[in-house]
């Protein structure tokens, strides 16, 4: 048997004799190379950290010996100290690089050892020593990787348990105290409607994660904006979202939703849109939570388009929604222009263009002249005058009941069923 097809070597054994300061080389690179170890507590580098390498040091050299692969037995404490890891927030790189690191600790010490008649063995051990990396590295990333999915859905489940609890309006104290959360003085309460891209439309696997992949986006988003977990119920379409604040914090984050929702939209790939109303204290989450629907559908549903909108944005569409003895009366006002769909066209272009006629005319593509004629029409059909006071404001409320009657106000079916499932 040549030195190649030999499974042993006196080379493996005499630097297998220096486990003890191989370990300590290891863990002093461990230090020097990876920023995050160089952050750990000394007793624990020279701990659970030192007894783990030195098993994984054995471990390496006893298949270094036979040739033979490790089994998953073998490898049942490396991956308890991977899930450890994770547990306390190790990042996978550094967990990764300190496997890597020790390879090469590993190898170095076998060439400079290895005599000149040892060539044979020394390239053998080239191949055994990346096999053994990297099945360690494979094992020891699965193993982390599925601590952390565990660690990730009880802390996801957790944080929406608070968040279902606020805006349901009942006690989130005890709930928010098990993830180290304290519920906040004051909330800025969002609704959120995030549009369909277009790798989402065909149904399928490839769909779903692609809308799981924005949703990971935004969310990652809306915690790197805010700097802190935030609190909701989000789904690939939407749902609401609860910032944390205090009173006196409040108007700064209501300044920055403009800002907020533009990210979103870049992080989403797609419109995203916002409706805001502001919980005073942790007991009015709940109501604001459905003012900030209302103000999202309004928004959205009367023409303005993808943005944020707060209260003060919809405040005549938003009373004019709610039931009154007067709305009837207020949309019949109009009733005596149905005969004649351009007079109503020519009215709602005349008020969107905040009663500019050269701007109406054109968006109508009729001289001005013929605008003027029209509204003389309407003036003696329906029996106010937009040109006072009173005959404006009442158009004007007229305008926006129908609108709000005849076009119902709704994001995409998407956002609905979304916002069902998480209320």
């Amino acid at each position: 048997m040549n030195a190649v097809e030999e499974q042993d070597s006196p080379l493996y054994r005499r630097v297998e004799q220096r486990l003890p300061r191989l370990a300590q080389q290891m863990l002093d690179r461990f230090v020097q190379e990876i920023p995050f170890y160089g952050l750990l507590p000394r007793e624990q580098i020279e701990g659970e950290i030192a007894e783990i390498t030195l098993a994984n040091l054995r471990l390496f050299f006893r298949a270094l010996r036979t040739g033979t692969p490790i089994t998953d037995e073998d490898l049942i404490e490396s991956r308890l100290s991977a899930a450890r890891r994770a547990e306390e927030r190790v990042p996978l790189d550094a967990v990764l690089a300190a496997y890597h690191i020790g390879g090469r600790v590993g190898w170095e010490a076998l060439v400079a050892e290895a005599q000149p008649e040892e060539t044979a063995a020394l390239i053998l051990a080239a191949g055994r020593v990346l096999g053994y990396v990297q099945q360690m590295t494979g094992a020891v990333a699965a193993a982390y990787l599925e601590e952390r999915q565990s660690i990730y859905g009880e802390e996801r489940d957790a944080l929406r348990a608070v968040a279902s609890a606020l805006l349901a309006g009942e006690p989130a104290e005890t709930l928010a105290a098990r993830v180290g959360l304290a519920v906040a003085p004051a909330y800025v309460v969002l609704e959120v409607a995030i549009g369909q891209r277009h790798d989402e439309g065909d149904g399928g696997v490839g769909s779903a994660v692609a809308a799981r992949r924005k949703l990971r986006r935004v969310q990652s988003r809306l915690e790197r904006w805010s700097g802190a977990p935030v609190l909701g119920l989000l789904e690939p379409g939407g749902g609401p979202v609860l910032l944390a604040t205090t009173n006196e914090e409040v108007g700064k984050i209501l300044g920055g939703l403009e800002a907020l929702t533009a990210e979103l939209t870049d992080a989403a790939g797609t419109p995203v849109s916002c409706g805001a109303a502001v919980a005073s204290t942790p007991a009015e989450v709940s109501a604001a939570a459905r003012q900030a629907v209302d103000v999202l559908h309004l928004g959205i549903g009367t023409g303005r388009g993808p943005g944020a909108y707060q209260l003060a944005d919809v405040l005549l569409e938003y009373q004019l929604s709610r039931p009154s003895d007067a709305l009837p009366a207020l949309r019949s006002l109009l009733d005596p222009l149905e005969r004649n769909p351009d007079l109503t066209l020519t009215l709602e272009t005349y008020f969107a263009y905040d009663l500019d006629r050269r701007q109406a005319a054109a968006a109508l593509h009729v001289h001005p002249n013929t605008l003027d004629y029209r509204l003389r029409r309407i003036v003696d059909l329906i029996g106010i005058d937009p040109s006072t006071s009173r005959g404006l404001q009442l158009i004007g409320a007229a305008i926006a009941a129908r609108k709000l009657r005849n076009e119902p106000v709704r994001i995409d079916l998407t956002h609905e069923e979304a916002r069902a499932k998480s209320v």
